[in-house]
């Protein structure tokens, strides 16, 4: 990463700034375009935010050494520190660090190894429990919670925190990788890390020390022109598609991996099976007293 002199004169801090433009539009930013794609220039800051977020990477491979308190607590305070619809901070965070919940935790998640590896697997939660709890205990309704805006608010709510507490861990020097696979079985998950209803699992997040041999770089994006629209919604361009599908190919077969960009798309869409049970996550909110109508 490109290093910002201590100054408060401007002309070096512009000067310096313009050298770490350079550099990481070479380094950074091409990484996380892919060197076949053209990468957009970015700006560097002098904090080296912007260079950590463009080296994010998804670490699968831990080696099992524990995290101190002092680590969590940052991490769940960087959530907490993440925007709130409305200050309602309408989620809450299962830290999940005892090997045999975390196994029985992994189980409901894909059966995924490395969730059992890493040291500690939060579970970010769309949480309504409290606001239902507050209103209960004033003799008020809480008819607000079970229309579809106030799913998403909690959902948005937990998917943002979740971000913060991923950036945290990476600027601390930890791998960490998301995990969608927590809503396979929404229902006996939130039943085996005791959620109250009007609560529901969104997303879980493995963070831990990269294993020694880990392999894991950073993924190519899909190029700034398929995925930003200027004013206005326009169809995407077939050819860079394509091209990104090629770049994509390649960088998972240097990772062990087969297969593009399009196909696993296709394979998401195509039916209901690919949901891997999710396709009843409405009926399982509906359960647990969020009908999202």
């Amino acid at each position: 990463m490109a290093v910002i002199p201590l100054t408060t004169d401007p002309a070096l801090v512009d000067a310096a700034l313009a050298d770490a433009v350079r550099a990481d539009s070479d380094t950074f930013a091409h990484r996380r375009y892919g060197d076949e794609l053209a990468g957009p220039a970015v700006r560097a800051d002098p904090a080296g935010v912007i260079p950590l977020l463009l080296s994010h990477r998804s670490v699968r491979s831990f080696d099992g050494a524990p995290l101190d308190d002092i680590v969590v607590d940052t991490l769940v305070a960087a959530a907490q520190s993440a925007s709130t619809s409305s200050n309602l901070q309408s989620w809450s965070v299962v830290v999940v660090r005892d090997p045999a919940h975390k196994d029985a935790v992994a189980t409901l998640a894909g059966d995924q190894q490395f969730i059992r590896d890493a040291p500690l697997f939060l579970v970010f939660v769309a949480d309504w429990a409290r606001g239902v709890a507050l209103a209960r205990g004033r003799g008020e309704a809480s008819e607000g919670i079970g229309f579809l805006d106030s799913t998403l608010v909690a959902t948005v709510d937990a998917a943002i925190a979740a971000q913060n507490a991923v950036v945290a861990a990476e600027a601390l020097g930890f791998g960490a990788v998301f995990v969608g696979a927590v809503r396979n079985h929404p229902g006996e998950l939130s039943e085996v890390l005791g959620l109250p209803a009007a609560a529901f699992p969104v997303v879980g997040v493995a963070i831990g020390e990269p294993a020694a041999d880990d392999r894991s770089e950073v993924k190519p994006r899909l190029p700034q022109a398929v995925v930003r629209h200027d004013e206005q919604y326009r169809a995407a361009d077939r050819d860079a598609i394509e091209a990104y599908d090629s770049t994509l190919r390649g960088f998972n077969t240097s990772q062990g991996r087969a297969g593009g960009w399009i196909e696993s798309v296709v394979a998401r869409v195509r039916s209901r099976s690919a949901l891997h049970g999710r396709d009843r996550l409405r009926g399982v909110l509906t359960e647990r007293g969020l009908p999202s109508d």
